[in-house]
């Protein structure tokens, strides 16, 4: 014990950046590293950002097939002194994910779970593997992670490593660093070995053992020894001390735990290979209690109280944030429910039955009854309207970053934590604060229980002005905190938002020990460099900043809710990564398919903020005609999951329309883009010989030949044009029934009218069993449609003109319009509108639009016919993001049939699956949800789908299944009954 040890000098300021080859590194890795590494324009760009402020490009990026070339990408980085930042979700919210290194992106292939001990309740883990698919696996033990953040969909456990993530259920489980039991990890400079918890005779071992690891331990105990004063002064003791190292693991007289000491350090001393995890039994009831008080300060101040019954959440939300949501009309089921108040907390109770949570949840309400402030409550316990309710909680980033008629709201101070039994005071400080600075607008939510507060502040982050105002802000409010005793942050970690503040919590001599230990993991600053240690500061590296000058070019679309830019509509994005999710909804097929960056809706948007040039350093160089663009975008379906699904609405579909009438502007276009794009023209053609056209284009070798020419998929089977339009026929026979409730127009879509009559027929029969009389347009007219999915929208413009022109009698009358190709129907109610700017008409056209199933059921007195049978039932994605499929779910239930709603993209989704190259693309975004779904059917349950392209999908894939239209099952039943 007699033996000096000596320390290194601190990493306590950023020195000379190494000169970097970057060629040779690149060729390197390629040569070394089995994975996939990419240091071209398109993928720097994709990964220049996370979910924060801050923006670097990197040098490359590299994508490991396992641990052990993730271990080797270290040292070929170590060879060329390239820096390194190690990514998961990619969700950081104060930059730690984003910098001028090589990024390992772990979460395409490093996701095993490794090991489960069921008996020791462990596992062994790989840092790509994600929350809710880790927890999914681990289910059938009955076990689970416990923490579960807000992004628990998307987020990866080595990022909930790096930054010692928590979440609402923190509140009984604890932080991430709380449950890691043992991290496997590599140094910069190439020592491999796993660490944990360190007792006296492991750690003389260790000593005995010599060398590197060796001098580690050595190093990182001398260095907590001789701080342990000022360590245990300084580091407050409250649930969420998340800023800094975790030095307060390496205590004279506590565990040495050097696993524990290592999450939460973003990635700045290791790089984590696996990690053995403590898990814990899924609560097998829950229930949750909605307690609402006057005020969000009066329900902080009963924080105490509610935390000495052991809830397993405990979660605050301020009136500003419900406010928020039903402004965006989001989460209007679980609004309606919430009790009357101005601030609420949710607080849940677990037990191996709902009985016994229901008690623990009664004895609470017992003793608030009565109490001052008495807060009014509702109790439930249905699985169904609790995820509702947490839902509208877990929505609190996006119901707060861009609300219509106010200013745009920024991360910076978005996870302040201070003792829970001091959080009123705190937030009625901050509140004060936020109103010297001019940002009232402001919500407060977060995790109560633990004294953990999120909020996003109307920052003015693009002059010079506002941002010297966010600095001096950050900086007050770090000052507020630390007079409260608390922490910079309480979840998100430090990174380089921060980073500079915290001298400002810890003092000189724990920032010189941060230092030291840096030193002793990466004296050379090469791991996730600038980020807690020698940081930048919170000013530096902005995504916007007042050097910010992006291009706004002139568009087709008007982007009503974007201001009319282009711009503010890219920038809708906040970096969350929902589109990264691989359950429920639809949002993001492509992602789900190829697991590429590059190919989710966060990933293209950042290229197309890239592409607006307004750094320069941007790789994207080259504008509209930028090819990285249009690859990231080539594999969009267009399916508009994103404007449904993502928190922000972003609404990828009409960027890439856009992008590509800008991106083909004066040029010779894909040949697909002709054959497909402008298939209503075609269509029109085939009608005066469909027999010889399909002769045609299912001939041996003509087909193919056609296909080739056609930018077709070669194995795709052509459509079938039909023997007779539905429109012809149907002004051929003309309206019939009584229609005592008035007129209707059917829309014969392209493929209604030339592809499936049927449908239209099936749909003429229910509606005047119904009593409407309906009428169809006098002359062939279309919505534009595919040349809107093509990016030609000079033409989508004129063809939707020459349109309303002709509706334009039948729509100032009021007459309903009645869609039933999910697709065209989305373009009457969203395109149409955006496209045309302030035309009247196709405003009346938006309103109007309905679609059967909407028509129906507002039919006063009419009843669908019994059909009786089970379906399993495919809602076309613009069903899913415009429409709605609430309507179809009433009128078949009502109808007697026993429905399963598939969730997910068909794959096919219009020109896409008919497209040369993405066939296979096509076909694993059916297997997601689809496909599996009608195989698991008994050959006797309907398979439903709105959508052309649904139906074909399955056609194609299902030979022995005959997919059918709404309005056929309802004119079937009325033929049966």
């Amino acid at each position: 014990m007699g033996q000096t040890v000596r320390l290194p000098d601190p990493v306590l300021s950023r020195g000379a950046e190494p000169y970097v080859r970057v060629r040779d590194l690149e060729r390197d890795l390629k040569d070394r590293v089995d994975g996939e590494v990419r240091f071209d324009p398109g993928s720097r760009g994709t990964y220049s950002t996370d979910g924060s402020n801050y923006r670097q490009v990197p040098l490359g990026v590299v994508l490991p097939r396992t641990v052990e070339a993730g271990a080797e990408a270290v040292a070929v980085c170590r060879e060329h002194q390239a820096p390194i930042t190690s990514r998961g979700g990619g969700t950081s919210l104060a930059g730690q994910t984003c910098n001028t290194a090589v990024i390992i992106d772990w979460s395409k292939y490093c996701h095993r779970l490794v090991s489960v001990d069921e008996q020791a309740m462990t596992c062994v883990v790989e840092p790509g593997i994600v929350l809710d698919e880790l927890n999914r696996q681990l289910a059938p033990a009955g076990l689970m992670f416990g923490p579960r953040p807000a992004t628990h969909g998307q987020c990866t456990l080595g990022g909930m490593i790096g930054n010692n993530s928590c979440g609402s259920t923190a509140q009984a489980f604890g932080k991430t660093g709380d449950n890691v039991a043992r991290l496997e990890v590599v140094t910069y400079d190439g020592t491999r070995m796993w660490v944990g918890p360190t007792s006296e005779e492991e750690y003389d071992r260790i000593l005995a053992e010599g060398g590197r690891r060796a001098d580690i331990y050595r190093r990182l105990r001398e260095i907590a020894g001789l701080h342990a004063d000022e360590i245990r002064r300084r580091f407050p003791d409250i649930p969420r001390r998340v800023s800094g190292y975790n030095l307060d693991q390496l205590l004279p007289g506590g565990p040495f735990d050097v696993a524990r000491a290592l999450v939460g350090s973003e990635g700045t001393l290791v790089t984590v290979l696996r990690a053995e995890l403590r898990l814990v039994p899924v609560p097998k009831a829950e229930v949750l209690l909605l307690l609402g008080y006057h005020d969000i300060i009066t329900a902080a101040d009963a924080i105490p109280r509610i935390a000495a019954h052991h809830p397993l959440q405990l979660e605050g939300v301020d009136d500003k944030l419900i406010s928020y949501e039903r402004h965006l009309h989001m989460h209007p089921d679980a609004l309606a429910q919430l009790p009357e108040g101005g601030g609420w907390l949710m607080v849940s109770f677990g037990g191996d039955s709902t009985e016994e949570a229901d008690q623990r949840a009664r004895a609470l309400m017992d003793e608030l009854h009565g109490s001052e402030h008495e807060p009014h409550i509702a109790l439930f316990d249905d699985e169904k309207v609790e995820g509702e309710l947490w839902e509208l909680r877990e929505a609190g980033l996006g119901a707060t970053a861009r609300v219509p008629d106010m200013p745009v709201t920024w991360e910076g101070w978005e996870d302040s934590a201070v003792p829970p039994e001091r959080l009123g005071g705190y937030l009625s400080d901050l509140r004060d604060l936020f109103g010297e600075y001019g940002y009232d607008e402001a919500a407060l939510y977060g995790h109560f229980g633990q004294g953990c507060v999120h909020t996003r502040i109307p920052f003015d982050m693009i002059t010079a002005d506002g941002v010297a105002a966010f600095h001096s802000f950050v900086r007050r409010a770090a000052d507020l905190v630390v007079s409260y005793g608390g922490s910079l942050s309480g979840e998100h970690g430090d990174g380089q938002a921060r980073g500079e503040l915290l001298p400002l919590m810890f003092g000189p001599e724990i920032m010189e020990a941060f230092g030291q230990v840096k030193a002793v993991f990466d004296p050379g600053d090469r791991m996730n460099p600038g980020k807690i240690v020698a940081p930048y500061g919170a000013t530096e590296n902005l995504r916007l900043g007042s050097e910010w000058t992006p291009d706004d070019p002139d568009t087709r679309f008007s982007y009503p809710q974007d201001q009319g830019s282009f711009q503010w509509a890219v920038m809708r994005c906040v970096g969350v990564g929902k589109c990264r999710t691989h359950t429920g909804g639809v949002m993001c097929p492509s992602y789900r398919a190829t697991g590429e960056e590059e190919h989710s809706t966060r990933g293209r948007s950042r290229l197309l903020f890239e592409m607006l040039n307004g750094h320069a350093d941007t790789p994207v160089t080259d504008g509209w005609r930028s090819t990285a663009v249009h690859d990231a975008l080539d594999l969009c379906l267009a399916c508009k999951g994103c404007k449904h699904d993502c928190p922000m609405s972003v609404d990828m579909a009409t960027y890439k329309a856009e992008f590509l009438d800008h991106h083909y502007a004066g040029r010779v276009r894909p040949a697909a883009h002709y054959s497909m794009g402008w298939l209503p023209l075609w269509a029109r053609l085939a009608r005066l010989a469909p027999g010889a056209v399909n002769a045609l284009t299912h001939a041996p070798g003509l087909s193919g030949l056609i296909k080739r020419a056609g930018g077709i998929e070669p194995r795709r089977a052509m459509p079938s044009f039909a023997r007779a339009r539905f429109s012809d026929s149907y002004r051929r026979r003309g309206p019939r029934g009584t229609g005592e409730r008035g007129d209707v127009l059917l829309w014969p879509d392209t493929f209604t009218d030339n592809l499936t009559p049927r449908v239209g027929v099936a749909a003429v029969r229910v509606l005047e069993e119904a009593g409407y009389r309906v009428l169809v347009p006098p002359r062939t007219l279309c919505c534009g449609l595919t040349w809107i999915s093509t990016g030609q929208l000079g033409i989508a413009q004129r063809v939707l003109r020459r349109t309303l022109r002709t509706l334009a009698p039948i729509l100032r009358r009021g007459t309903p319009i009645v869609g039933l190709e999910p697709s065209c129907t989305a373009v009457f109610r969203d395109d149409a509108p955006n496209l045309l700017g302030h035309d009247r008409d196709a405003v009346r056209l938006a309103e109007q639009t309905v679609t059967l199933a909407e028509l129906l059921t507002r039919a006063d007195g009419w009843e669908p016919p019994r059909v009786e049978r089970d379906a399993v039932c495919q809602p076309h994605c613009h069903q899913h993001a415009v429409l709605g499929h609430q309507a179809d779910q009433e009128l078949l239930e009502r109808a007697g049939v026993r429905l399963r709603t598939v969730s997910g993209c068909c794959g096919l989704a219009g020109d896409f699956g008919f497209t040369a190259g993405h066939m296979d693309v096509s076909l694993a975004c059916a297997e997601h949800e689809l496909l599996p779904a009608i195989r698991d059917a008994d050959p006797d349950t309907l398979i439903m789908a709105d959508g052309f392209s649904c139906r074909t999908q399955i056609e194609h894939t299902c030979h022995d299944r005959r997919p059918v239209h709404l309005a056929e099952v309802l004119a079937a039943g009325l033929e049966t009954g």
